[in-house]
């Protein structure tokens, strides 16, 4: 197969459908070396295609506190009171520098979510 950059539905279907043929090439042969170049290429244009956006600070912390099995009281311990946890889950106030930190440590949040506007 010609590798280069993929532009179409159909390129991308061909794409797939080797990329699956040599998928489980051995390390170090010219099939594993072919899968390596076209995993980049099909990611380039997924990349391009199909975006996934980041989700609001507050859809990624409630998300988290589920994945974790948290409750708004537990999280208010991270935080430091109840009444920022219900302020912010009511829209009354705004993630400030040091809150963004602490669900950054605590649940894991990437800092690049949790400064997203919302």
């Amino acid at each position: 197969m010609v590798l280069k950059i993929i532009r179409s539905k159909k390129e991308y279907a061909v794409a797939l459908q080797r990329f699956e043929q040599i998928f489980q090439a051995k390390m170090g042969t010219p099939e594993s070396d072919e899968a390596d170049v076209l995993a980049l290429l099909i990611k380039n244009y997924e990349d391009n295609r199909f975006p996934i956006d980041t989700p609001d600070p507050l859809s990624a912390i409630q998300y988290r506190m589920e994945q974790q099995g948290m409750s708004k009281q537990d999280l208010a311990g991270i935080l430091g009171y109840k009444s920022r946890v219900t302020d912010l889950f009511n829209g009354h106030r705004k993630l400030n520098l040091g809150m963004i930190r602490k669900l950054h440590t605590h649940l894991n949040i990437s800092f690049e979510t949790l400064v997203k506007e919302y």
